[in-house]
């Protein structure tokens, strides 16, 4: 009796990076026919550059202040969301004190409908479900793009995805470093974290190293309302 649950352990150990494997081409597939749907609303390319620059600088005026009073929700999934939300917004100066920024060195503006303007606040939640929030894997799955997992391929902006079973988790690609927030806080420790890439590849727990090698990492992504 105890080789036979010897003999299960070593089966399950053995099929478990499969299973892993198999999740990340579901999930990308799921991906791809999401964006493929994606509405007449996507942002054009000099309107997806100008949302990068803002989505990258709000995620970074987190970092550097600490979470905004108006960021609800906050774990690695609500980032996204909120950056998200907030760069597609007008930023004039009402916008500017509410964020605590000054009007120093800000991206440009971008001309949007009233319907683009309200992307980030019309998740595709699935099952024909519409609405602000969504999780981290439905905001991979349905509302985002795969682009690889090579992490080279990444544009600020981007998502790093990872599965580790019962959990998932985001990154930010900023550009030169990742941002992220860990999901939870205290005292003294707001969740956010800010990692170069070298950092994150010599990670002790590997599940985090963003390597095909890895099959925790599904990947890089792409907001699906983004010109590619």
């Amino acid at each position: 009796m105890a080789a036979a649950g010897m003999d299960r352990a070593v089966i399950i150990r053995d099929l478990l990076p499969v299973a892993q494997r198999l999740l990340a081409i579901l999930v990308c597939a799921l991906a791809l026919v999401s964006h493929a749907a994606a509405s007449a609303n996507a942002l054009d390319p000099q309107q997806s550059d100008v949302f990068r620059a803002w989505f990258v600088r709000i995620v970074q005026e987190q970092l550097r202040q600490g979470p905004s009073p108006r960021w609800q929700q906050q774990d690695c999934a609500g980032l996204v969301r909120f950056a998200a939300n907030e760069a597609l917004k007008t930023h004039d100066a009402k916008w500017l004190r509410s964020m605590g920024m000054s009007n120093a060195h800000l991206p440009p503006e971008s001309l949007l409908s009233s319907d683009q303007r309200q992307l980030a606040q019309r998740w595709d939640q699935g099952g024909g479900e519409i609405g602000p929030y969504v999780t981290a894997l439905k905001l991979i799955q349905h509302n985002s793009a795969p682009i690889g997992r090579d992490v080279g391929q990444a544009r600020p902006g981007d998502l790093l995805f990872f599965d580790q079973g019962d959990d998932q988790h985001l990154m930010v690609w900023m550009g030169r470093y990742l941002a992220y927030h860990t999901g939870s806080a205290r005292p003294g420790d707001n969740g956010l974290r800010a990692v170069s890439l070298p950092q994150l590849m010599h990670f002790k727990d590997t599940r985090w190293i963003p390597d095909a090698s890895n099959p925790n990492f599904i990947g890089v992504f792409r907001l699906g309302f983004l010109a590619r």
